[in-house]
């Protein structure tokens, strides 16, 4: 069984990609804000599991945190603040045929998670090696300390953008309000 283990993790990478340019190219062709933003949530999913096979669980959690949580309520607040999302433009996938693409995906995880809980993974590091970095650098440090030295000035400037963009969906949202009262 370990000798199937590079082909597990081989075809679960293309799976996930998959999902995510999949997901992506539907996130940029959707009609409707809302299904868009679902389909965006998606995309970041695919690559927090993306960054867990990559054995870099934190970046993962944080992707999903951060991005697929955080940001997405913003982006959500945003487009229900704007009123721009119509009822019956939010569902994409009113098909069968969706919802056996669906049902079908959903299988395969869940048959990736029973084969995962079967298989017996050996440590790819010397035993002790992880546990003696995060005694001496901590868990945080390999990602904070790029983010907040080299990166600083993209790091403030994407969080200026988000503000921007919400202050700006605020005064859009005012402006039509009161020409809606006139």
């Amino acid at each position: 069984m370990q000798q199937n283990l590079p082909l597990f993790y081989t075809f679960n990478f293309y799976v996930f990609g998959m999902v995510a340019v999949v997901a992506a190219i539907l996130f940029v062709t959707r009609k409707s804000p809302v299904a868009a933003a679902m389909w965006l949530v998606t995309t970041m999913f695919a690559l927090a599991a993306l960054f867990v096979m990559l054995d870099a669980q934190f970046i993962g959690a944080i992707q999903v945190l951060v991005y697929a949580g955080a940001i997405m309520v913003v982006f959500l607040f945003v487009i229900m603040l704007l009123n721009l999302g119509h009822p019956s433009e939010i569902a994409d996938a009113r098909g069968r045929g969706w919802k056996l693409v669906a049902t079908a995906v959903g299988i395969a995880l869940l048959a990736q998670i029973f084969a995962l809980t079967r298989v017996h993974v050996e440590p790819r590091i010397a035993p002790g090696y992880l546990a003696r970095q995060i005694e001496y650098t901590g868990v945080i440090a390999p990602v904070a300390g790029p983010l907040f030295n080299e990166y600083l000035l993209a790091f403030e400037v994407t969080s200026v953008l988000l503000l921007a963009a919400v202050v700006g969906a605020v005064v859009l949202g005012r402006r039509r309000s009161a020409t809606d009262a006139s």
